[in-house]
């Protein structure tokens, strides 16, 4: 059986293998997805209409960032679908504000393909060693009382990157029923995990990560975990950002108190939306990777801007299939910019911020603010 053009490029494994091939491969998935999301989602296809673009009008690489985007904040008040809503398998929130959430319905195929994406990436990177026993320290929700969450899916995604011994999550819900930190308790579960010998890996938000360094650093406590463990952030700090420290201090901190390499602490930016992990390499850099593609636009204009300038993400993918965000313009401020010192030809992401007049809280916003008693 002939594989699709979107299947071919997602079991495409060396996942920062950037050439005019893979350029030709990207752009006929993105053609298959866009002809898909097109005659299956009716409002993505109204949209479409009334910007004059059609299947027909994707013939070139360059044209795929012409696609009709959507705005992130769109999935906060239409449910946007592309299949029957019996192939539905998973509905996901991110966080809003207001109690305002997005909701991504995933089907088998998305969910098949994003878990694909997510191995060769960190596969590429070094991380995924699937025969390997590990140890895990999530400092995310307890996936029994975290419900929908897209933070807490994703870290249990990330979770598979080795064969986990032991999980042990940070924010779980306390006898109130309220989300609940508890720095004490994950110093215990890392000093349980130190004896074993095994790696770490460590998952979640980076501010929980911090109170428990500092913790530990209080205690005159420090570990011994070595080179084979890493540290995986995402999901940002809380919106005021007073306590968010710069990135070298955060991996030079975390390094010391657990005992492994600067190299191996790592960040990652994602979206719920739009599932694609930008990861740090070796030298802190967010490589974007053959799955997607991802444009800067001047924030007022909304026209294309030139590597190096700032402005609002438009992330393009092919692999989603439920839901029709495969052009999505963020609220986040960032720039595209070349070369990095680990190698790899894939473009570098670089993050500058929020766009808008409202900073936009996002996932690390609401798990502070639960964790004050906010519940769900």
């Amino acid at each position: 059986m002939t594989s699709s053009p979107t299947e071919i490029l997602v079991d495409a494994s060396r996942a920062f293998s950037h050439d005019p091939t893979q350029d030709m491969k990207f752009l006929q998935a993105m053609q298959e997805a866009f002809t898909h999301h097109f005659t299956s989602c009716p409002g993505y296809g109204s949209l479409c209409r009334m910007a004059d673009f059609s299947p027909e009008s994707l013939t070139s690489y360059e044209d795929m960032a012409r696609i009709p985007f959507v705005f992130v904040n769109v999935f906060k008040e239409r449910k946007l679908i592309s299949v029957p809503e019996k192939e539905i398998a998973l509905t996901l929130t991110s966080s809003g504000t207001g109690g305002r959430k997005s909701a991504i319905y995933l089907d088998e195929v998305t969910l098949s393909r994003i878990r694909r994406i997510v191995y060769h990436i960190y596969d590429s990177y070094g991380m995924y060693a699937p025969s390997e026993e590990a140890n895990c320290l999530a400092f995310t929700y307890d996936p029994e009382g975290a419900g929908d969450s897209g933070s807490a899916w994703s870290d249990r995604l990330l979770s598979g990157l080795t064969r986990v011994r032991e999980m042990a999550y940070a924010i779980h819900r306390n006898t109130e029923g309220n989300f609940h930190f508890n720095p004490e308790e994950c110093f215990s579960a890392t000093s349980n995990f130190a004896s074993s010998g095994l790696p770490l890996r460590i998952l979640g938000f980076p501010s929980f990560l911090y109170d428990f360094l500092l913790f530990c650093e209080e205690k005159g406590r420090r570990f011994s975990f070595g080179g084979g463990s890493f540290v995986l952030t995402g999901g940002g700090w809380k919106s005021s950002q007073n306590r968010e420290i710069p990135r070298e201090t955060f991996r030079a901190l975390a390094a010391s108190i657990l005992g492994i390499p600067p190299t191996n602490v790592r960040d990652l930016y994602g979206l719920v939306e739009h599932g694609v992990p930008y990861g740090d390499c070796e030298y802190g850099a967010m490589h974007v990777p053959i799955y997607s593609r991802v444009y800067v636009r001047d924030p007022g204009t909304l026209d294309l801007l030139p590597d190096g300038e700032p402005g609002l993400l438009h992330l393009v993918t092919p692999y989603l299939h439920s839901f029709p965000a495969i052009s999505l313009l963020t609220s986040d401020l960032g720039l595209v910019r070349k070369d990095c010192p680990c190698g790899r030809k894939a473009p570098v992401l670089e993050l500058c911020g929020r766009g808008g007049l409202v900073k936009h809280k996002g996932c690390a916003v609401e798990a502070i603010e639960l964790t004050r008693g906010g519940g769900r």
